[in-house]
C-alpha cells in the first residue's frame, strides 16, 4: 500500500474539496439536486493524473486517486446537502441570527456521521461485499481511466463547455443532468420547472399561494419511505437464505465485529445527544423549552439522526439512492407531535437532515477504495480505509469553512436549497389551518406519482422538485438534454454512453465553477 499522508497530498486535497465545495453549493441551490459527486471526483482524479509535471505523478496511483475521488467528493456532499440545507432552514424562517448555530450543529452532526461509518462500514450491517452501487461506478472509471487519457480529454472539453454555455446564459448543470440521471426521474423534474416557471406569466396562477409544490413534495417524500421500507423488507426476506449460503461458500469475513458496531451507535447517540445540547445552549433553547421538553428534544433529536443514517445508509447501499428528505420529514412531523416551538423543529430538522447524505456518499467512497484495492489482507484494507476517513475529513473540514464563508453569497440573492422552503411550510403551517388543508390536498397527487414511478424512478419527488424552482430555461435545458441523449443512444448506440456520462460531468462542473465565481462578483 503506498498511501501516505505528506504535505503536498494535504495541499492537493485541500485545493480539489474547495473545488467540491463549490460545485456543490451552487448546484444544491440553483437545482435543489446534488449529482452523483463521486464519479466527478474520480474524472477530476483522473486529470489531475494526466498534468505531465513530476509532482503530479504520484496520482497515477488509483489508491492515490481514490483518495482526492474521497475529498472532492465529500467537500461536494458535504457543503451541499449535509451543510447548506439546515443552515438554509432558519435563513428562510426569518431568523439569520441562528445561521451559524445550526452551522456549528450540522458540522458537529456531520462528523459524527462519518466517525460512525468508519466503524460500521464492513460490518454484517454494512457489508463492503453489499451493492453499493455508485461506489462499484466509481471504482470502475477509476480502473477505466488509468487505462488511457480518454475520459480525461472528455472531462476537460465538457468543463470547458460548461463555462461556455453557462457565459452564454445556458444552465450547463441541468443540461449536463440530463445525461447522467435516471431518464423518467428528469423528464418529470423538467416538467416541473416549466411548469413552475409559466404557471404565473402564463396562467396567473402561483403555485406557492397554495402550497402545490411543497405539498406534492411532501405526499412523494411520505411514499418514498414507504416504498424505501418495503423494498428493503422484501429483498431481505427473498435474499437471506441466498445470503447466508453464499457467505459460507465465499467465507467472507467481516472486517467489523457486531462489538464495533454496537460500540460505534452507543457512542455515537452519546456523542448525537452532546452534539444537540451545544445546538441548543448556542441556539437558545435553554430559554424556549421547559426542562423536560428540553430533555425530550436532546434524545429525540440523537435518535432521529441516528435513525436517519441507518435508514438512509441501508438504502444508499442496497439501491444506490436514499429517501434523506422522507426520513427528515417524518422526523419534523413526529416533532410537531411532541409540541416544539418553532425554533426547535428548525433545529430539529437541521440537525437530522445534516447526518444520512454523509453517511450514504462516504459508503460509496468506501465501497470503491475496497475495489481498487482488492486484497484480503484485512490490515491493508484497513489501513486504506483509514486514509480515506482523513481524506473524507479534510473534505468535510474545507467544506465547514466554505460554507461559513461563503453562504451569504447565495442567500443575499435569496437562493437557498428549495427542500428548505418545504421544510418551513411544513414549520410554519403546523397541522391546522387553510396551509395545513393546501399542503394535505396536493400531497395526494405527489404521493400518486411518486407511486405509479415507483422507488427506482423517483418521479414524484423530482417533479416536486421542478415544482420549487423558478427556472424555466432549466427546464427546457433538461428536456433537450434528455432528446439529445436519446437520439445519441439511438444513433451511436450504448457504447456512447461512458463518454457521455465523462463530458457530462464537465458541463456540471464547468457551470458550478463560472456561476459561482459569477455570484461572488455579484455579490461584490
Amino acid at each position: 500500500m503506498h498511501q501516505k499522508f505528506d504535505f503536498s497530498l494535504v495541499i492537493f486535497s485541500i485545493l480539489v474539496a474547495i473545488l467540491g465545495a463549490i460545485i456543490g453549493m451552487q448546484i444544491i441551490v440553483t437545482l435543489g439536486i446534488t449529482p452523483n459527486t463521486s464519479i466527478i471526483g474520480a474524472l477530476i482524479a483522473m486529470l489531475i493524473a494526466r498534468i505531465p509535471m513530476q509532482i503530479f505523478y504520484r496520482y497515477k496511483s488509483l489508491e492515490n486517486q481514490n483518495l482526492l475521488q474521497t475529498t472532492i467528493s465529500s467537500a461536494t456532499f458535504g457543503a451541499a446537502n449535509s451543510l447548506l440545507i439546515p443552515i438554509g432552514l432558519p435563513f428562510v424562517l426569518g431568523r439569520p441570527d441562528l445561521i451559524i448555530p445550526m452551522l456549528i450543529g450540522a458540522g458537529i452532526a456531520l462528523i459524527i456521521d462519518a466517525l460512525i461509518l468508519y466503524k460500521v462500514f464492513d460490518s454484517k450491517l454494512f457489508g463492503s461485499n453489499e451493492a453499493w452501487p455508485p461506489g462499484v461506478a466509481t471504482a470502475e472509471a477509476l480502473k477505466a481511466g488509468d487505462q488511457g487519457g480518454k475520459k480525461a480529454k472528455y472531462l476537460g472539453i465538457g468543463i470547458a463547455g460548461g463555462i461556455a454555455g453557462a457565459w452564454a446564459g445556458i444552465p450547463m448543470s441541468a443540461f449536463g443532468v440530463a445525461f447522467i440521471g435516471n431518464i423518467w426521474a428528469l423528464t418529470m423534474f423538467g416538467i416541473g420547472l416549466l411548469i413552475k416557471g409559466y404557471s404565473l406569466p402564463v396562467f396567473n396562477v402561483n403555485l406557492d399561494e397554495y402550497y402545490i409544490p411543497h405539498g406534492m413534495m411532501i405526499g412523494a417524500g411520505l411514499v418514498t419511505l414507504i416504498q424505501f421500507i418495503l423494498t428493503i423488507t422484501k429483498d431481505r426476506k427473498a435474499r437471506l437464505e441466498d445470503q447466508v449460503a453464499a457467505t459460507a461458500e465465499d467465507n467472507w469475513v467481516n472486517t467489523r465485529t457486531e462489538k464495533d458496531v454496537t460500540k460505534a451507535f452507543g457512542y455515537g447517540y452519546v456523542a448525537f445527544i452532546g452534539g444537540a445540547l451545544i445546538v441548543a445552549l448556542i441556539g437558545g433553547l435553554v430559554s424556549e423549552l421547559s426542562l423536560g421538553k428540553l430533555l425530550l428534544f436532546l434524545l429525540f433529536a440523537a435518535l432521529a439522526a441516528l435513525v436517519t443514517q441507518i435508514i438512509v445508509g441501508v438504502a444508499a447501499m442496497h439501491s444506490g439512492w436514499f429517501p434523506a428528505f422522507a426520513v427528515t420529514l417524518i422526523s419534523l412531523i413526529v416533532g410537531m407531535l411532541f409540541g416544539f416551538p418553532p425554533i426547535a423543529l428548525a433545529f430539529l430538522v437541521g440537525y437530522t437532515a445534516a447526518t444520512g447524505p454523509a453517511f450514504a456518499d462516504l459508503g460509496y467512497d468506501f465501497k470503491s477504495g475496497t475495489l481498487i484495492r482488492n486484497t484480503t489482507d484485512i490490515k491493508m484494507e484497513l489501513y486504506g480505509r483509514k486514509m480515506q476517513l482523513k481524506s473524507a475529513l479534510i473534505g468535510f473540514g474545507v467544506a465547514i469553512i466554505m460554507v461559513a464563508f461563503f453562504h451569504n453569497v447565495f442567500f443575499l440573492q435569496n437562493l437557498v436549497p428549495p427542500v428548505d422552503r418545504v421544510y418551513a411550510a411544513t414549520i410554519e403551517a403546523g397541522i391546522t389551518g387553510s396551509a395545513g388543508m393546501y399542503l394535505l390536498l396536493w400531497a395526494i397527487p405527489g404521493a400518486i406519482i411518486q407511486f405509479i414511478g415507483g422507488p427506482k424512478r423517483q418521479m414524484g419527488v423530482l417533479f416536486a422538485t421542478g415544482l420549487l424552482i423558478t427556472f424555466p430555461i432549466a427546464g427546457w435545458a433538461v428536456l433537450s438534454g434528455i432528446l439529445l441523449r436519446l437520439i445519441i443512444l439511438k444513433v451511436r448506440g450504448p457504447q456512447a454512453e461512458a463518454t457521455m456520462y465523462t463530458t457530462a460531468a464537465g458541463f456540471i462542473a464547468g457551470d458550478a465553477i463560472f456561476s459561482f465565481f459569477t455570484s461572488i462578483w455579484k455579490a461584490r
